[in-house]
Order: C-alpha cells, then structure tokens, then sequence
C-alpha cells in the first residue's frame, strides 16, 4: 500500500512538471516568437543605449534622409508562399553595387536608413532593405530570427539579379539581421554575392534564448528550450538548434566582416568572436570598446564607416 502510495506522489510530480513544462514552452513561443508587440523587452537594461546614440536612433539625419528619397515597392512571394515586401533605391548614378540590409528584432526595413545613407550617399551603392518575414509589411505570423528569413534573402538576391545580371551584392545586417545575412552564408549563394557585414550576430537561436532565459528571467535553458524548439518547429516550421549561424559559417565561401560592441549584453560579444573563429571563408573581427548592443555605430562612427569600406572594396570592383 505504501508503494502505491509512492508510485501515485510520483506519477502526479511527474505529470504535474510535465504540464508546467508545456505551458512554459507555449508561453515562451508566444513572448518572442509570434508575432505580435514584445512589452517584456520594455525596460530591459541591456538594451540601454547612450544619450548619444539613443539621440541617433530617434531623431538623427539618417530619417529624414530616408523619408526624402523615392524608394520603389517591390514584392516576393516566399518559399512557403507568404507575400514578402522590400524597398529598392537606384543609385544616383548607374552603379552595378547593391547593398541588401537586414534589420533587427521587431524593426522594420527603413531602420536601416542608419547606414543606407552612407552606402548611398559617400559609396555610391543601390540599397534594397526588406522588412522580413513577420515583421512591417511582410506577412507571417511569427519571427524567424534569421533562419527562414537567410532564404527569403536569396530569393531577393535573385531578383536583383534579374534586374541587373551584372550587379555585385553585399549584405549587411544587425543584431537578428545579423544573424540572417550570415544564416545565408551557409547557402550556395550567387556568385554576385561579394562581401557580408554583420553586426552584432548571434552564434544560434537556441544560445541567445539560453543566455536571454537566464539573465532576464533567471532560469535554466532546460527543460524550457528543448521543448520550446519543439513548439517552435509545430507552429513556425523550424527549430531552435537547428536556427543556427555557427553550424552556417563552417560552410561559408563569401568574406564576412563581424562587428560587435564590447560591452554588448543583449547579444555578447563572445558570440560574435566564436563565429569568427569556425567561418570557413576569410573573415575579419573588429570590436568597439564602450559600444552596447548596435552602438558602434554611432560611437565609433568614422572607424565603423572606415573598417566597412575598406572590407567591402577589398571584394567589390
């Protein structure tokens, strides 16, 4: 009798952890993966910027740069069918140089302005910036950190090319777009494809999960994740572990330039240096003291512009 006793507390613990664990793994899906607004980001310190760079990225030049020129609306229908939209500008003058951006988490393609002004404007580049899947007017009902949005990439790639056979293409991306753009690396890519940029990238999307689960919310990866990425590949089509731009990088053939903040806490540091340190293709690494996420820009401005110039002419005609 006592046994059974036992036997029944067990199963009951069991079964009651395994719920738990279930409706965690949802709810997680829900927080970061749906799309939807993100308010548990609101507040979180180490998205804290600089007055200086926090002054950039709501009021500076780069916006109303971005809202003057006269960008033409293209649209892609996805792999798996959904209606993808990006923003195309010609160069002032006829140029075969295109800069493909990605954007970050919960951005939007004219976020990217920050640096198409300059590739634009000093570089004399066409610039093509997306909104990517589940973001601005892209549809998709969730986020694909990367992974499904490196093929969405590619087929934006084709049809650039289509417009003009001859262009060479680089890609540059931040924090997620970051991710994407060396996601893509892993593919066979067309040989248009020159240079990529990425700030601030993460090594997969089971990593940054497990290091975002224990500094906001001060639990352990397992069993949480695991059964997150189960979730994840039901509803959205991929896994976490399998999201990955470490296991990418070790198949690369494009150059890539890593950019990464020292004192980056959302996205740190380290994993910027262990993709640097598995890519297959010539790399670069630069880092930028006092810089936090996506910072390096605007506090190391004139060495950022300098390091990606030099970088991109190394490749690009």
């Amino acid at each position: 009798m006592k046994k059974k006793k036992w036997i029944i507390l067990f199963t009951t613990i069991v079964s009651t952890l395994f719920i738990i664990d279930v409706v965690a793994s949802f709810y997680f899906y829900n927080l970061a993966i749906k799309r939807g607004p993100k308010d548990f980001l609101q507040g979180n310190s180490d998205l804290e910027v600089s007055a200086e760079t926090l002054d950039v990225f709501l009021e500076g030049d780069w916006i109303d740069w971005t809202g003057q020129q006269e960008f033409e609306t293209v649209e892609m229908t996805s792999f798996d069918g959904l209606k993808l939209q990006g923003y195309y500008l010609q160069s002032k003058e006829p140029s075969n140089k295109t800069v493909i951006f990605a954007h970050g988490y919960l951005g939007h393609a004219f976020d990217m302005g920050l640096f198409g002004e300059y590739y634009y404007e000093t570089l004399g580049y066409n610039i093509f910036m997306p909104d990517l899947r589940g973001h601005g007017n892209s549809e998709g009902d969730y986020i694909g950190f990367g992974w499904h949005d490196r093929l969405d990439l590619i087929g934006w790639m084709n049809l650039l090319i289509e417009k003009n056979p001859d262009t060479e293409i680089v890609m540059h991306g931040l924090s997620m777009g970051a991710a994407t753009v060396v996601m893509a690396s892993g593919e066979e890519l067309p040989a248009n494809v020159k240079a990529i940029i990425a700030d601030s990238p993460y090594t997969s999307v089971y990593d940054l999960f497990a290091y975002q689960m224990e500094r906001m919310f001060h639990l352990p990866d397992k069993p949480i994740l695991p059964s997150t990425s189960l979730v994840t590949d039901l509803k959205a089509g991929y896994s976490l572990t399998e999201a990955s731009a470490l296991d990418q990088v070790k198949k690369a053939s494009v150059p890539i330039l890593y950019i990464s903040g020292e004192e980056d806490t959302f996205v740190p540091t380290d994993m910027a240096k262990r993709l640097y340190e598995n890519t297959k293709s010539e790399s670069e690494i630069i880092t930028f003291s006092s810089a936090n996420h996506g910072e390096s820009i605007v506090l190391h401005r004139d060495e950022y512009l300098q390091t990606i110039t030099r970088f991109i002419e190394k490749y690009v005609q």
